[in-house]
């Protein structure tokens, strides 16, 4: 029987003990090549490459530009911008968020990293979006392409009442409270997966519409949500009720691996994923589906690549 990928040693090509061992000196050259390939530093407001050094004493490395005149370190401009702790610590930070298979909650990064929950839940989510950047206009399938459809609820729990009499059934929209939404997911078989998150799956036509090929064939369950998609695209349906796989290639098993590792991820790690953060989460799962079979050291890398190409984040900006 083969190996699997995650036991073999090709998947561990980076050890978190290697990162800890590394000077500030070498933390910062890795950043610096990752975010000028030849480690050439060039100015991130006018994009002049004629530089010189500015460090201060026993300060971290800057650069000030001959052009513009204005002063940057390998971070500026990026999703790191504004950083407070070593960049050696940011390093270990996204060495030990990657090799979590399933998550890393905030709580346990803050021990780790030594530092408060809130700089921990910040860079967490900083990660995120890193990670969400390399979904931004990707669109899925095409012609002789399949593409499998599912939705998963999460978020608002409504606890039962405490005396039977008093319980009441909580599938009824009338006894929810309006905060359960829907994540959707689109998994293309041998390709990527691309999450989303409405308030109801018969609001997500559009979505697909906007991100799926013409031609590509897709596959859903028996959820009367998909009937529309009908009218679009040539759709196969599995009724989970008595199978859950087709001798002619009818499942959605690749959209149920993605809720199987979301799933793991709140109720062994976060605990509760809702609001305004689900959507991150569920990029962060896509993610991580997408690069299962990629060496640990190699997705370190590419998110180190996303961070420093991301812009600096609306919502934790400052942190």
């Amino acid at each position: 029987m083969a190996q699997h990928f995650l036991l073999s040693a090709q998947a561990r090509t980076l050890s978190l003990a290697a990162v800890l061992r590394m000077s500030d000196e070498e933390a910062e050259a890795a950043f610096r090549s990752i975010r000028w390939p030849g480690g050439k530093p060039v100015c991130p407001h006018c994009e002049c490459p004629t530089v010189y050094d500015c460090r201060k004493a026993n300060g971290a490395p800057r650069w000030r530009c001959k052009a513009c005149r204005k002063d940057f370190s390998v971070t500026s401009g990026t999703l790191l911008a504004f950083h407070k702790m070593p960049l050696r610590s940011y390093l270990a930070a996204i060495a030990i968020f990657v090799n979590e298979v399933k998550g890393k909650c905030a709580l346990a990064l803050s021990r780790d990293l030594d530092c408060q929950y809130n700089t921990a839940f910040v860079l967490a989510h900083k990660l995120r979006e890193a990670m969400a950047s390399e979904l931004k206009g990707m669109r899925l399938g095409g012609e002789g392409e399949t593409v499998e459809v599912d939705g998963g609820y999460f978020g608002g729990y409504v606890k039962p009442a405490n005396h039977k009499e008093n319980r009441r059934d909580r599938r009824l929209a009338k006894n929810q409270n309006g905060k359960r939404q829907v994540v959707v997911v689109m998994r293309e078989r041998g390709g990527s997966t691309l999450p989303a998150v409405f308030k109801s799956e018969s609001a997500l036509l559009g979505f697909i519409v906007s991100r799926v090929a013409k031609g590509t064939r897709l596959m859903a369950d028996e959820t009367g949500s998909w009937n529309d998609l009908a009218a679009r695209f040539p759709v196969s349906r599995i009724d989970h009720s008595r199978q859950y796989s087709d001798t002619a290639g009818i499942y959605t098993n690749g959209a149920e691996e993605f809720f199987s590792r979301m799933r793991r991820a709140e109720i062994g790690h976060h605990h509760h994923i809702a609001g305004t953060y689900l959507v991150r989460y569920a990029q962060e799962a896509a993610w991580r589906e997408d690069h299962r079979r990629v060496a640990n050291g190699e997705q370190v890398q590419a998110v180190m690549g996303l961070a420093m190409a991301c812009r600096p984040s609306v919502d934790w900006c400052g942190y």
